[in-house]
């Protein structure tokens, strides 16, 4: 279970040097938003849930250029930092709120976007608060990371002592089942793997810490990390070095889905074949 409160105040502390580490969160952002070129759909109100400093919204105002983007984001500094982006076609709503309980109307947007947010969330809560706000017809788009995501540093850990340090990830299967509980339609879902290098184990911590991704899971070691303890993570993290460098692994979780045109307990699910297009990079339907 993530301590919510935790994991806001790192975020909070991160926010105005978030930006020269997030690159692999950049990354993601491009390729999750690329896969909008194969959807039909022209959003009135688009909700980037989970926006941080705000990366993805002046790309969500490029594209559909007629739409209201609301950013919204559980950490306030993230949020002021959005504000400070500039180079949009006009302001987003900014929107400093849980997930969780979303502070939106029935039906108020078309298009959710969220990049790298869900692990931070109790899914059924999310997606339930999703499945809410979006209207009939309207499609939830996101990324987040499935449990090989720092697999190297996890291992590194468990070699050096039995507490939890990293915090967990949900594999494809359970966030695509979820989604079917919440009573959302087609689901699909697929996985990429990605690799950061590093000269060293420290210089990978640093950037976590940089980011705000702390461990923030209620069973965490409540104690402060002496150097020892370091130093036997980093010989230990040694075992992965490969041509002079050191991985961390990232599984990327990449899901969509739609909202039925009647909402469950309206008399019925239908999803208009003229709102699904294309088919995507790696073969599975956008």
């Amino acid at each position: 279970m993530i301590d919510k409160e935790r994991a806001r105040r790192g975020f909070e502390r991160a926010a105005t040097h978030y930006d020269r580490v997030a690159v692999l969160q950049r990354e993601i952002a491009d390729r999750l938003l690329e896969r909008l070129d194969y959807v039909r759909l022209e959003p009135q109100r688009i909700l980037d849930l989970g926006a941080g400093t705000g990366y993805a919204v002046g790309a969500l105002h490029r594209r559909y250029r007629r739409a209201r983007v609301i950013a919204l984001d559980f950490a306030h500094g993230m949020l002021l930092q959005a504000r400070k982006r500039g180079g949009w076609l006009r302001r987003p709503w900014c929107v400093c709120a849980d997930a969780e309980a979303l502070p939106l109307a029935d039906g108020a947007v078309d298009l959710i976007v969220s990049n790298a947010t869900l692990q931070w969330c109790d899914l059924e809560r999310a997606f339930d608060e999703c499945l809410r706000v979006l209207r009939p017809g309207g499609l939830f788009m996101f990324t987040t990371f499935g449990p090989d995501t720092l697999k190297e540093l996890r291992q590194a850990w468990s070699e050096v002592d039995g507490d939890s340090h990293v915090s967990p990830f949900l594999d494809m299967h359970d966030i695509g089942d979820a989604l079917v509980r919440a009573r959302f339609a087609d689901p699909v879902m697929d996985v990429e793997r990605l690799t950061l290098t590093y000269t060293h184990a420290r210089d990978l911590m640093r950037d976590l810490k940089l980011l705000g991704a702390h461990n923030a899971t209620h069973e965490r070691p409540r104690t402060l990390t002496g150097r020892a303890r370091l130093a036997a993570v980093e010989r230990a993290y040694e075992n992965y070095r490969d041509a002079g460098r050191l991985p961390a692994s990232y599984e990327v979780v990449y899901g969509h889905a739609w909202v039925p045109e009647q909402k469950p307990g309206a008399g019925g699910i239908t999803i208009p074949l003229s709102a699904i297009g294309g088919r995507g990079r790696s073969g599975g339907r956008i």
